[in-house]
């Protein structure tokens, strides 16, 4: 008799459980990070009422701010590492937190009107699988929206410092976006890539853009 061959887990979940007990010790960054949010709202193109996913929502640093921008709609707030998700969960939001691999093979029998991502996309290890299981979960005129409050160039140099298994975790550049969203039946809507901010936005491929 063989074995069956075994999925190796990925290394980053084990990673994030081992940090998530300090993940929260610095207020003041996630204090500001809301400061940011707020300030970037009008070009997130969240509106209330509308059914949020949030992917990589870790320990639920923003999930109560994202729940009031959405508010009376719903927020669901996924990420693969269970301490972060408990973290997350003892919050006690008005979110429901799933634990979900984004890269994996299971799916939320549900639809969005928004997914974001958050601090998240260079953490997962499948960019094209990621974005196509994000898009199976859309709403036919739904948006993606990718946010880093950093550009991708200050990312990935701060990736590169990083131990294993992070430090090669990469966000694509500006112009990479078009052709990986495109692979993923995606379109580009708009994309900004400076220094302090990546914003990328895009929707189903052959959506209309409000």
């Amino acid at each position: 008799m063989t074995r069956k061959n075994r999925i190796t887990p990925d290394p980053r979940i084990a990673f994030f459980d081992h940090h998530a007990a300090h993940w929260d010790d610095d207020l003041a960054e996630a204090q500001e990070a809301v400061r940011r949010l707020t300030e970037l709202r009008g070009r997130l193109e969240i509106r209330s009422g509308q059914d949020v996913l949030e992917v990589g929502c870790g320990t639920g640093r923003i999930s109560g701010w994202l729940a009031d921008l959405a508010r009376p709609g719903r927020l669901v707030a996924v990420d693969f590492s269970g301490k972060m998700l408990a973290k997350a969960t003892a919050r006690r939001l008005s979110a429901d937190f799933k634990l979900l691999d984004i890269c994996g093979d299971n799916r939320l029998e549900m639809q969005f009107d928004t997914i974001l991502c958050f601090h998240a996309f260079p953490h997962f290890r499948d960019h094209l699988k990621a974005l196509k299981n994000m898009r199976s979960m859309l709403k036919p005129a739904g948006q993606i929206v990718i946010l880093h409050l950093a550009g991708s160039a200050e990312l990935n140099h701060f990736h590169e410092r990083l131990c294993e298994p992070v430090c090669h975790d990469c966000v694509p550049a500006a112009d990479k976006w078009p052709a990986l969203l495109a692979k993923a039946k995606l379109r580009l809507v708009s994309i900004t890539d400076e220094p302090g901010l990546l914003l990328v936005r895009a929707v189903n491929e052959y959506a209309s853009v409000g």
